[in-house]
C-alpha cells in the first residue's frame, strides 16, 4: 500500500483490491481509518476548501468523479465486486486531466491512483444502497464480524443495492444475494459445462383458480438427447436410487438445479422454485403471469424453456388494425376519396378463434384486473400488450397517402411491429381500382384530339385519368421518346370532356422544352389555349383553361412569377417534365414545386432512379405526398434494405406499394415500338498523342503531390480539378491549355475520328448529334469543322429559348431545306427533352460518369419518328481515366451504380492510392 501526506503527516492508504480500500486520515498524534463510502462526505467537503493538503485536493477530486461515474451508469461487474467502466474517450481525459492538476501531490503515479480512488467508490456505492433496519444478509449473518451498516463484506452482496425488482422476486430471501452474485460471475465466465437435461413449464389452472385470476406453472424436466424422455420435477426430486421412476441418472437434479438458475435469470419470479426443498411448482398471481406473459415467454425461450398451455387456455386472441374513412363508416365510393381534406383511421381489432370481438368484449377485456378473461364461454390468458389494444381502440389517424400505403400493402407499423391491415370495401374497391388501372379497357380517344395514339398510349391515358380521378397524383416514366407529351395532351382533353376539370394545366419544364411542348399542344390539340409564363411577358390575366408553360428556372429564381403560378387561377393538374430536376428534395426548385397547389400531379420523366432510390422518393413525394413516409424513415424501411438485398419480401412489398403510381414501359418491351429501328453502340478506343502524354502525367505527377499533403476540405477540390484536368487533356491539349481556335488537326486523336466520322455522314447523306460535357470544346470542335467548311450550330445552358427552338426546328427541316448536318450539344442542356430524328449517328465526345445521362442523350436520336438505324460512337482513351471509368460501367455495373452513378462526388472519397491507381496514365496497347 502507498502513503500520501496530507495536512501534516496526514496519510491516504488505496490498496489493492478495491474492495479493501480504505481512507486514513492522521495529524500525527491519532489515526481514523474509514472505509470509502464513510470517508466521502469529508471528502465532498474538503473539495470546496482551498486550505487543504494538495493530497486531500486529488482524492477529493477522483471521489466526486467516481460519484459521477456511477451516477452516469458506469459500472460493470467483476469477479469480487464492481469497478468504473466502461468509459468513453471524454470520461479518459478527465481522468487524465484531474491528475495532470494534481501532479504536485506528491504521489509517483496520479492517474494510476485516480483509478484506483474512482473503482473504489464505484465498488463501495452500490453495495451500500438502504434497507431496513435490522436486516442482514445470509452472507452478512454467517460472516462472524461486524461491519459498519451498509458496508457489505468480502464476496457479499446486497440485494437491494443491485438488482432491479420485477414481479415475483423476493430479494430479501435467504440466499438471493448470493445467487445474484454468482450470475454477475456467470456473466464474466459462461458456464460452458454439458448439460443433460432441459426444462419446460406446464400451466395448469382449476376452474376455481381461473376465476380468482391465479394458474400453477408445474416445472418438467426433459432429457437432452430424447425430449419426449421427461417426468415432473417432483419425481426427479423425490425418487433416487435404482428404484426410481424418472429414468434419470443421480446427476440429472444437479443439472436441473443449474439450468432453473439459467431460466430464474431471465425470468426471476423462477427465484421462488430455488427456494424450495422440492422444486415442484408455484402458484401466479395476476401480477406475476403478466410479467411472464410481457417479457418472461421471450426470456425463457432465450434459455430453451417451453411453456405448455392448457387447451383450457388455448383461445386464440389475435389483433390486427382496421382502416377506416374518418367517418368511421364504410361508405360508397366516390371520386376525390383521397383529397387534401379527407381523413382515415387506424383502430385495434381484436379476434377470437378468428372471429372480432363485439365492443362489449372489448369494453370486458379492457377493464379486466387479471391476464384470465372469460370470453364466449372460454377461458383466455391476455398478453399485457393485447389489453393495452383494448383499451387504446384508436390507433392514430391517418393522412390520404398514408392511409392508401397500408391499403396496398396490407401492413401498418405500430410501435415499430408490422401489423395486419383489414380494409373494408371501399378502400377495397380502391386497391383493385389501382392495381387494375394501366390495364384495364382503355377510355375513348378524347374528342378533339388531333391524333391516332398507340394501345400502350391509350393505356397511360386510362391509367393517368383513373389516378388523378382519385385525387392522386402519379409517374409516368416512359423511354425518351415514347410520346409523354401527347398522352398528357390527351389527358387534359379527356378530364374537360368528362367534365371533371377544374382549371388549367400547368407544365413546369426545362427551357429548351418550352417550343416541344407549345408545338406539339397546337398540333395535337388545335384551339386549345397555350400561354408562356417565361421570358419578358409573364402574365396569367385571362388564364381559364388550357395550358400554362413555364420553366424551372423561372419558377425558381423569379420570385414574383413563383408567387403568380402559386396563387394561380386554380390549377387543375400541375405536370413536372423530366422530373429528375426535382429529385432533390431540399433544391430551391423542388421547394417552390411543392408549393403549388392542384387537383392532381403529373410527373413525367424517363429516368425515375439515375443513382440511387431516394431519387424515386423524392419524384413520388412530389406526385403522392406521404405516400412513402419521410425522407429518413425511407432510407430505412425500403431503400436500405432493398439496396443491401437482405430481404426479398421488402421489395416485393415495395413493388406493390409503387406500382400503381409508377407506369414504366422501355423501347424493348414488347409490342411498345416495333417499328423502332436498330441501335447500334460501339466504344472507339484511341490513343493519346505525344503532347497529351506529357500533360497527362505531369498533371498527376504535380496534382498528386499537392493532394497527399492537403486538408481534407483542399483536397475534394484539388481531386476534381485533377479529374477535370484529365478529362479536357484527354480531349484535346488545346481544351486543357484554353488555347483559342486554330490548327487543331493531329493534336488529338478524338478529333481525328470524328473528322472520319463526319465525312462518312456527309457522304451518306445523314445527321449526326456530337455530345461533350465541356462548352468550350464544342466551341472548339466548332471552329475546327467551320475552318473545314462543314456547317455547325451548337445549343448549350446559355443558348436562348427561341434560339433553342430555332435550332431544333433547322436541324429537323435536312440539309435539303438548308439545315446543318452537325449539331453540337452540351450535355447537361441537350440531353433531354429535345426531338432530333434527323440524326442517325451520335457521339459522346467524353465520356459522363453516369450511363443514364448518356442514354438520355442518345435518346433524343433513338425514338419514335426516327427511321433509320441510329449508331452510336462514344470515344475513350486508351490508359487514361475514360478507360477506367468505361471498364466499371461496362464490367461491374453493381459498383458503378452504388459509386459512379453519384458522379466526380464520390471519386473524391478514394484514398490516395486508390486515387493515384485511377489516375495513373497506363501503358497504350
Amino acid at each position: 500500500m502507498s502513503f500520501v501526506p496530507v495536512t501534516g503527516p496526514a496519510t491516504f492508504r488505496a490498496a489493492v483490491p478495491a474492495r479493501e480500500s480504505e481512507v486514513e486520515f492522521t495529524d500525527g498524534r491519532r489515526t481514523v481509518t474509514l472505509p470509502v463510502r464513510a470517508a466521502l462526505p469529508v471528502l465532498t467537503r474538503a473539495h470546496t476548501r482551498d486550505d487543504v493538503h494538495p493530497s486531500v485536493g486529488l482524492l477529493a477530486g477522483a471521489a466526486l468523479l467516481g460519484m459521477r461515474f456511477v451516477a452516469a451508469g458506469h459500472l460493470e461487474p467483476v469477479a469480487d465486486g464492481w469497478r468504473v467502466g466502461p468509459l468513453d474517450p471524454d470520461d479518459e481525459e478527465r481522468v487524465r486531466l484531474l491528475a495532470v492538476a494534481r501532479a504536485h501531490a506528491g504521489e509517483a503515479d496520479p492517474e494510476a491512483l485516480v483509478r484506483r480512488v474512482v473503482d473504489a467508490v464505484a465498488d463501495a456505492l452500490p453495495r451500500s444502497a438502504p434497507r431496513a433496519a435490522g436486516h442482514r444478509t445470509a452472507a452478512t449473518r454467517t460472516s462472524g464480524a461486524a461491519r459498519p451498516s451498509g458496508v457489505a463484506g468480502p464476496g457479499e452482496v446486497t440485494g437491494a443495492g443491485l438488482a432491479p425488482r420485477s414481479a415475483g422476486a423476493r430479494t430479501g430471501s435467504p440466499g438471493f444475494a448470493a445467487r445474484l452474485q454468482a450470475r454477475l460471475a456467470g456473466h464474466a465466465e459462461p458456464d460452458e459445462r454439458p448439460q443433460l437435461v432441459t426444462l419446460s413449464l406446464r400451466v395448469e389452472a382449476d376452474e376455481d383458480e381461473l376465476v380468482g385470476g391465479f394458474v400453477r406453472i408445474v416445472l418438467q424436466v426433459h432429457d437432452e438427447q430424447n425430449p419426449l424422455h421427461f417426468c415432473d420435477a417432483a419425481t426427479l426430486w423425490t425418487e433416487s436410487g435404482p428404484d426410481a421412476t424418472h429414468g434419470f441418472g443421480d446427476r440429472a437434479r444437479t443439472h436441473a438445479t443449474i439450468a432453473l438458475r439459467a431460466a430464474a435469470e431471465e425470468w426471476p419470479v423462477l427465484d421462488r422454485l430455488l427456494e424450495l426443498r422440492v422444486p415442484d411448482q408455484l402458484t401466479l398471481d395476476a401480477v406475476e403471469l403478466a410479467s411472464l406473459l410481457d417479457e418472461g415467454l421471450t426470456g425463457l425461450k432465450r434459455r430453451g424453456v417451453d411453456v405448455l398451455w392448457p387447451r383450457s387456455l388455448g383461445a386464440d386472441l389475435t389483433s390486427r388494425t382496421v382502416l377506416r374513412p374518418g367517418s368511421g363508416r364504410d361508405e360508397p365510393l366516390t371520386d376525390g376519396l383521397f383529397g387534401p381534406a379527407s381523413l382515415f383511421s387506424f383502430s385495434w381489432q381484436l379476434s377470437l378463434n378468428g372471429d372480432p370481438l363485439t365492443e362489449q368484449e372489448m369494453d370486458a377485456l379492457a377493464a379486466a384486473a387479471s391476464p384470465v378473461i372469460r370470453l364466449r364461454d372460454h377461458w383466455v390468458v391476455v398478453d399485457p400488450a393485447t389489453a393495452r389494444r383494448a383499451k387504446r381502440r384508436l390507433v392514430r389517424t391517418a393522412k390520404p397517402a398514408q392511409a392508401l400505403a397500408a391499403t396496398l400493402t396490407g401492413v401498418v407499423t405500430v410501435d415499430e411491429v408490422e401489423t395486419e391491415v383489414v380494409v373494408g370495401a371501399t378502400l377495397h374497391q380502391v386497391r383493385e381500382r389501382l392495381r387494375t388501372a394501366a390495364v384495364r379497357e382503355p377510355v375513348p380517344t378524347p374528342a378533339g384530339l388531333a391524333a391516332t395514339l398507340r394501345d400502350y398510349q391509350r393505356h397511360g391515358v386510362t391509367w393517368l385519368a383513373e389516378m388523378t380521378g382519385l385525387g392522386l397524383g402519379a409517374c409516368l416514366a416512359d423511354d425518351m421518346g415514347l410520346g409523354k407529351t401527347v398522352t398528357v395532351i390527351a389527358l387534359h382533353l379527356h378530364r374537360v370532356q368528362a367534365g371533371v376539370a377544374t382549371g388549367p394545366v400547368l407544365v413546369v419544364c426545362p427551357a429548351s422544352l418550352l417550343g416541344n411542348w407549345q408545338a406539339e399542344i397546337e398540333r395535337f390539340a388545335p384551339g386549345v389555349p397555350v400561354r408562356r409564363f417565361h421570358g419578358g411577358e409573364r402574365s396569367l390575366e385571362g388564364v381559364e383553361g388550357g395550358f400554362v408553360l413555364t420553366t424551372y428556372g423561372t419558377m425558381r429564381s423569379d420570385a414574383a412569377g413563383a408567387r403568380a403560378l402559386q396563387t394561380g387561377p386554380g390549377w387543375d393538374l400541375v405536370v413536372a417534365d423530366e422530373a429528375q430536376h426535382v429529385k432533390n428534395p431540399r433544391s430551391g426548385t423542388a421547394k417552390a414545386l411543392r408549393r403549388i397547389d392542384s387537383t392532381g400531379r403529373v410527373a413525367l420523366t424517363g429516368t425515375p432512379v439515375e443513382n440511387d432510390l431516394t431519387e424515386l422518393w423524392a419524384i413520388l413525394d412530389w406526385a403522392v405526398p406521404g405516400l412513402l413516409g419521410s425522407r429518413n424513415a425511407f432510407r430505412k424501411v425500403w431503400a436500405a434494405p432493398i439496396e443491401a438485398g437482405v430481404d426479398p419480401a421488402v421489395t416485393r412489398r415495395f413493388a406493390e406499394l409503387i406500382a400503381p403510381f409508377l407506369l414504366r414501359r422501355r423501347k424493348s418491351d414488347p409490342g411498345i415500338a416495333p417499328e423502332l429501328p436498330a441501335k447500334t453502340e460501339t466504344d472507339h478506343l484511341l490513343a493519346l498523342t505525344r503532347e497529351q502524354v506529357v500533360l497527362y502525367e505531369a498533371l498527376v505527377r504535380d496534382s498528386m503531390e499537392r493532394i497527399e499533403r492537403a486538408d481534407e476540405h483542399t483536397r475534394r477540390g484539388l481531386v476534381l480539378a485533377l479529374l477535370t484536368g484529365l478529362k479536357q487533356i484527354c480531349n484535346h491539349p488545346a481544351h486543357y491549355l484554353r488555347q483559342p481556335g486554330g490548327r487543331l488537326a493531329g493534336g488529338s486523336e478524338k478529333l481525328d475520328l470524328l473528322d472520319e466520322l463526319v465525312g462518312t455522314v456527309l457522304a451518306e447523306d445523314g445527321a449526326v448529334l456530337v455530345f461533350t460535357q465541356y462548352v468550350a470544346m464544342a466551341r472548339l470542335v466548332e471552329a475546327h469543322l467551320a475552318a473545314s467548311g462543314v456547317p455547325t450550330q451548337l445549343l448549350h445552358g446559355g443558348t436562348p429559348v427561341r434560339e433553342r427552338e430555332a435550332m431544333v426546328r433547322r436541324f429537323q427541316a435536312g440539309r435539303e431545306a438548308g439545315g446543318p448536318p452537325v449539331f453540337l450539344l452540351s450535355l447537361k442542356a441537350g440531353g433531354t427533352g429535345l426531338n432530333l430524328t434527323a440524326a442517325d449517328h451520335v457521339v459522346h465526345f467524353d465520356r459522363w460518369w453516369n450511363p443514364a445521362v448518356e442514354d438520355q442523350a442518345t435518346d433524343r436520336a433513338h425514338r419514335i419518328g426516327q427511321t433509320r438505324p441510329v449508331q452510336v460512337h462514344r470515344m475513350v482513351c486508351q490508359g487514361t481515366i475514360e478507360e477506367r471509368v468505361a471498364e466499371l460501367l461496362g464490367r461491374k455495373r453493381a459498383l458503378a451504380d452504388s459509386v459512379l452513378a453519384r458522379g466526380e462526388g464520390a471519386l473524391t472519397e478514394l484514398d490516395d492510392a486508390e486515387l493515384r491507381d485511377l489516375v495513373t496514365l497506363r501503358p497504350q496497347r
